[in-house]
Parts: structure tokens; sequence; C-alpha cells
């Protein structure tokens, strides 16, 4: 079956197309794409010739043969207008002949192009002229007499044979290849959005880095990858080392994502999956709505591309919308990753402003209907405090496969917290001294900062830390109730936002943490238990049935 590019330009060369211009940075892929395509007769009808000029030595035919006196730009347009064969010319970075060398265009090098156009049109043979360059760059003068097309990144067959290729290249060279169809399969796709000869690198330098090709490439390839994000302004790539176990709690949206991992791959065609377009993770600040972004690029092994909306935006009129749109292309190009849109309810804060004549709505528009229609795998994973800014059309389905709720952590959830943080932080015998990582220390932790959000909880241990650090002396449980005590969780300073938030996810957004631990909660709460507190005046702490009353979101059990 013929691809979209080989259909549309088998159509451009035999409706005549004069001057057809071609962007791409794969110069020899696209060059041998096209000695295919016009020598099959069953793809162009009239096989054709097929000549390649280059500045540094004229035109070149398809035997490698130099053709004399095509040097300077005008001897090579002469050439093209008295050939009376069948053929197609591929000019190689021909737009800069266009430009004068002290800038302005070279009209006399319009002016041939023009004149030359009947000739293509009307000779006896068909014959057609493609422009090849990184970048479309056509004088104004002949905007409406070229047409251009993309030339698109290599397809994951393509880098599968390239990687056959390498594999049996260097099978006799000590080289162990240990790979399952499936994590080859991951392999590739880990390539995909490279050039092949990005790719290429890529395998290579996962080969000869211990002599071995396996699974744990994935993650080589994929920082190879992000030289692609590097060299772009509007896309970060963030080397993400956070681990799902790092994540304290929010077994329910553990589970969705678990369930979704490799939903990409071909394997899950065979089930009639599509991929899943995102979430949008929404709650009470300081509870790991960003953590999660960052887990879901290792569990997946896929690059986490962070997407600051407001790069986008641009003081010249037509930038803006541009920018938008090369940023979805560039992470549609390096599929299958993660966007994170981190604080989503910021970027499109201008939304209705007629300060800046509709560009916030028109850029707003275009991601929506990128997230509706998108076929590339890109998982878009939005964070926000504040919901209620978010326009509605962005929260109906079809945008996002669900909206999740983040709360204060539980009981189950603290404990899940203060163990991580402990667990990672704790490794010196000296610094542990007496101190015991175990059920009892953490239930007592966790009954101390009942109201307290993961971040502040992560705060706890560092401030304990400092405590004991700066007396050089081991860590004591008195060192975190002391920390506990000089800190005024978001629970009391914002109750009012926190309960706001909980009456809108009640109806409209899922519970990250499992069932379990809310009917725990609720438990705890209906038989008046309350924490084992620190005296500390009462004015820190608020009241657990304060903070527990009506905790937000749906209560699904995935």
């Amino acid at each position: 079956m013929m691809t979209k590019f080989e259909k549309e330009l088998c159509d451009l060369l035999r409706a005549r197309f004069p001057y057809i211009n071609i962007t791409t940075y794969e110069e020899e892929r696209l060059i041998n794409e096209l000695k295919r395509i016009v020598t099959t007769e069953e793809l162009i009808h009239t096989v054709r010739n097929i000549f390649i000029w280059k500045l540094s030595e004229g035109f070149r035919n398809q035997d490698g043969l130099i053709q004399e006196n095509t040097f300077e730009k005008l001897a090579a347009l002469n050439f093209i207008r008295d050939y009376t064969e069948p053929a197609i010319f591929i000019l190689l970075d021909f737009h800069v002949f266009c430009e004068k060398s002290n800038g302005g265009v070279d009209y006399n090098i319009v002016r041939v192009l023009k004149d030359l156009m009947p000739n293509l049109k009307q000779s006896m043979q068909p014959k057609n002229m493609i422009f090849v360059s990184p970048t479309f760059a056509i004088p104004d003068d002949l905007k409406k007499d070229v047409t251009v097309m993309d030339f698109g990144l290599p397809t994951q067959e393509e880098i599968s044979e390239v990687l056959d290729g390498m594999i049996a290249a260097n099978c006799g060279n000590n080289l162990v290849v240990d790979l399952t169809d499936k994590q080859k399969e991951s392999l590739v796709k880990a390539a995909v959005g490279l050039t092949l000869q990005e790719a290429e690198n890529a395998f290579a330098r996962a080969m000869v880095d211990n002599n071995r090709l396996d699974a744990s490439d994935v993650d080589l390839v994929l920082k190879e990858k992000s030289q692609v994000i590097k060299k772009n302004d509007l896309l970060e790539y963030i080397d993400s080392e956070v681990n799902i176990n790092d994540v304290g709690g929010l077994e329910n949206l553990k589970k969705w994502l678990i369930k979704r991992d490799k939903s990409w791959l071909d394997s899950a065609k065979r089930y009639g999956l599509p991929s899943p377009k995102g979430v949008l993770l929404t709650g009470v600040p300081g509870c790991g709505k960003s953590l999660i972004a960052k887990s879901i690029s290792s569990m997946w092994h896929l690059p986490l591309l962070r997407f600051d909306v407001s790069k986008v935006f641009n003081m010249y009129v037509g930038n803006t919308e541009s920018n938008m749109r090369e940023a979805i292309k560039m992470a549609e190009a390096i599929s299958p990753c993660i966007l994170w849109i981190d604080e989503i309810e910021k970027g499109f804060s201008g939304l209705g402003n007629s300060g800046d004549s509709g560009t916030s709505s028109r850029v707003f528009g275009t991601f929506l209907s990128w997230m509706q229609e998108k076929t590339k795998p890109v998982f878009v994973v939005a964070t926000a405090n504040n919901i209620s800014t978010l326009p509605s059309e962005m929260m109906r389905k079809g945008r996002f496969d669900e909206i999740f709720f983040i709360d204060l952590p539980t009981f189950n959830e603290r404990k899940q917290i203060f163990k991580v943080h402990l667990t990672s932080r704790l490794k010196q015998q000296d610094v542990i001294g007496d101190f015991v990582i175990n059920d009892e220390s953490l239930n007592h932790l966790a009954n101390l900062t009942e109201g307290f959000g993961g971040a502040e909880l992560e705060q706890i241990v560092i401030m304990g830390l400092f405590d004991a650090f700066a007396e050089d002396r081991s860590i004591t449980m008195a060192d975190f109730e002391n920390a506990v005590n000089n800190t005024v969780p978001l629970s009391v300073t914002m109750s009012e936002q926190i309960m706001s938030i909980r009456k809108w996810a009640n109806v409209r957004a899922v519970a990250a943490t499992a069932q379990d631990d809310r009917l725990e909660y609720k438990q705890s709460e209906d038989n008046n238990q309350k924490p084992d507190m620190p005296d500390n005046g009462g004015s820190n702490m608020p009241d657990s049935t304060d903070i527990n009353e009506s905790r937000g979101g749906r209560t699904l059990d995935f």
C-alpha cells in the first residue's frame, strides 16, 4: 500500500507541478525514496531520470556522472530548460541563491525561475524540479508557484530495519543481544521521532556501552532522544528518576496508570485499544501532582517533556499560534512520550481577555482541537490547583481519559510517605542512631500530622534532620515532633479553599486515594478518634473532623 507521502508526491509529479519544495534534514533518505518512486513504473507511470544539484559539484545523474557546465546556478537552470527526456531535478539548498548576499531577493534568479515554469509544464516529456532544504525559505514572489511538502520522520518499520541491520553486522563482534520481541519493539519505539542517523547513533551508543543490547537500553536511547528537545526552546526535557514507588499512597491512580502501561505498543492493537490521551490531576497544593507526572515517565519508560504554555506567547502577530503548532509538532515527532503541563490554569489564564486580540483563545482552541483529534501516542499530564478557572470545554470527556482528585493524604498514605522519605534519607548508622523505621514510629508520625500535605511531610523529615545535623548527633523522634509543632499546614491556612475544591471534586473527579484508605478514614472519623498531638497550644493543628469531612473525589475501585 502506498504511503501518504508516496501518493501525494506521485500525484504532483504526474500532474506536472513544476516546483515542489520538500523540507527535511534527511537528504540521503529522501533522495533514496525519490529514486525508488520515480523509477517504479507502477507508481509514476512514466519512469524518469534523476539529476541532483549541489553547489559543490553541479548536477550529477543517477549513475553518478557529473554534468559539465552546470556548476553555476544559471547554467543549472538552463540545463533543466534544455533537457528533453523525462526527469526530476533535485536541487539541494537552492533557496539560498534566491537571496542576495547583502539581503533581499535576487530577482535575476526569481525571474529565470518564473520564465522556466512554462517550459516544465508544456514540455513533451514530464519534468519537475524538487527543492530540498531543512526549512521552507522561498521568496514571496514564488510562493504561489511552489507546492510545499513535508517528508516525515522514519517510521517504526524503517527504524526496526536499521536496528536489525546493526545487530546482524555486529553479532560477530562479541555483541550479546538479549531482547524479546516485545522488548525489541519498546527499543524501536523509543527511537521513533529520531532521524535514521540519530537512531543509528543511539543504537550504536547502546551497543558499545557494555557490548549488550537488552531492555535496559531503552533508557539510554531516550537520553539520546533528549537532544532533539534540547534544541527547542518551547519544550523542556525532564530527566526524571522518580520511581512510582517513591510516591506514597494514591493507589487508585497508580492502578489506573499500571493498567495502561505499554498500551501504545502494537500488542495493544489486538484488543482494539487506542493510546491513552492523558489525565488531569487536580487537588490540594503540595500533595503529589507533579511527583506523579515525573513517576509516569519512569514507570512507562517514556520521555517526559514539560510544556510551559507561557513560552508560547510572543509579541509578534502570528508567532504565538505558530509556536503552539511547533510545540505540538515536536511532541508528536518524538512520541510516544509524556507531555507535562504544570499548573495548566495559569497557562491559559488570559482567556477572554480582549487585550490580546483573541490570541489566547486561538491558542487554547488549537490545543483543545489537538487533544481531541490527536492520533500520535502523546500522553498529556496536566496539573491544576485552582480547577475553577479552567474552561468547561477542557474537562469534558474526550480531552482527558480521566480527572483525578488528589486530596490531603490519609493515615495510611502519610505512613507510606514518611517511610519513603525516611528510608531514602536515613542511610548512615551514625545518623540513624537508635531511631527505628517501623510501624510504631510511622504510626506515631502519621497521627501527629493529620491535615498535612505530602510536601509538608517531606519538610517535616528535612527539618528534623537539620536539627540533628546542627547539633552533630543522631536523629530522634523529638526532632520530628518539634518540626510538627513549628509547622502550620495548608489545611489551616487554606481551609476554605480546600473545602471548595473538595466540593467541586465530589461530583466531577475520581479520587486518587484507594477506596480502602478512604473507608478507613471515614470509620476513624465516625469513631471520633483524634490524633495523638503534641502540646502546641492548640493554635496550629486543625480539628480532624474539619479536615476529613467530605473528602473530595468520587470513589471508584480500579
